[in-house]
């Protein structure tokens, strides 16, 4: 009966594997899986190929802020009542009803023995859309973009070009920066200015936008937190701050809400990275003897993106006309007592072309 389902059901041709996991794996691997895998659900799988359970970067997000270990078992971070199907015991109409009721990217079909036999994709539900929105997205704070810096990481272009003005396909990257914000409704946008401030305001000034772009100006440098000092007159409750050279493919709403529960002052964006060791490490102690050697050793560390959602208030902790980067705020912020949290994004949903090596990888990753 499954096999009516054309259109849904992942083919022949499609390989099952990718959206594979072992309950032997940890959750950190699980995470490197989901950077790779396109509908970002992995099943988890005993050895038997049994199915044990879902996993999805929501899950996983939610475990690392309950405080929880990336090297725990998956099965730690899984959901282990996940929807599924049954082998010849369901039509197309049923699939795609549970498709549409559950809002699920994709849900497994298993055969008597539980075990996984195919998928039913939601990309197949409607041609031409992935995943379909359940709701109309409206993010109805403001966001402020910083590009007022001299980039010097990227001369000698930015001697000449507004790193803001940098090419990603046929936009400039701070173009780019806006749609992923104007994905989640973002309506209202400041941008504060001062290298090449000319050059920046003229382009905006010369193309078709469906959205509102206010300027501000610094008379000096103040760093990447001081020129937010401009806008403590302008700005009325809760905002965005997002660096200029930087993309966060994120559900921007589901992170105010995370902000708004939990009474955050800030809340920084950061993003899982793994960083592999090219080399043995050697480990030893006092008169060189060696107590541990370890061939080229993988590393995790959480990063900040350069997004933030901030409340106003933090912006009395800015001295006016004074040089403020955003870890001084920050680090004031929590000397003062008031609260700063992360919101966990996967490594491949942070783009940062800041500098050429990473410049070269994102024209890879979004032309």
């Amino acid at each position: 009966m499954e096999t009516a389902v054309s259109g849904l059901m992942m083919g022949e041709n499609m390989h099952i594997k990718e959206f594979l996991i072992s309950d032997a794996e940890s959750v950190k691997e699980a995470l490197k899986k989901l950077d790779r895998a396109s509908e970002k659900v992995l099943l988890v799988i005993d050895k038997k190929s049994a199915l044990l359970g879902t996993i999805t970067d929501g899950d996983i997000r939610r475990y690392i802020l309950s405080g929880k270990r990336l090297d725990a078992d998956v099965r730690k971070a899984c959901n282990e009542s996940p929807i599924t199907l049954r082998k010849g015991a369901f039509s197309p109409d049923e699939a795609r009803r549970l498709l549409v009721d559950s809002n699920a990217r994709l849900i497994p079909v298993v055969d008597s023995m539980h075990r996984v036999y195919d998928l039913v994709m939601r990309s197949g539900l409607i041609p031409g859309e992935d995943i379909p929105a359940d709701r109309s997205a409206c993010l109805d704070i403001p966001v402020v973009i910083m590009a007022g810096g001299k980039s010097t990481r990227m001369e000698p272009f930015s001697k000449i070009f507004p790193k803001p003005l940098i090419p990603i396909g046929d936009k400039a990257i701070v173009e780019v920066i806006i749609d992923e914000f104007r994905k989640n409704g973002a309506r209202e946008f400041y941008m504060t200015l001062n290298y090449k401030a000319d050059m920046i305001e003229s382009y905006f000034n010369h193309i078709d936008k469906d959205y509102e772009i206010n300027f501000v100006r610094e008379d000096d440098f103040y760093g990447t937190a001081g020129s937010l000092k401009l806008l403590e007159k302008t700005i009325e409750d809760t905002f965005i701050v997002s660096n200029c050279d930087i993309i966060v493919k994120a559900d921007f709403e589901e992170v105010l809400a995370f902000h708004r529960k939990e009474k955050a002052v800030i809340t920084i964006l950061s993003s899982i990275r793994h960083y592999k060791i090219p080399y043995g490490v050697v480990n030893f102690r006092k008169g060189g003897e060696v107590t541990l050697l370890t061939e080229k050793p993988e590393y995790t560390f959480t990063v900040n993106t350069g997004i933030y959602v901030m409340e106003k208030s933090a912006l009395r902790s800015i001295k006016k006309n004074k040089h403020t980067d955003m870890t001084d705020l920050i680090k004031v912020i929590m000397r003062a007592g008031k609260k700063v949290i992360m919101y966990p994004v996967n490594e491949n949903d942070y783009v940062d072309v800041g500098q050429w090596d990473e410049y070269k990888k994102a024209m890879e990753k979004l032309v």
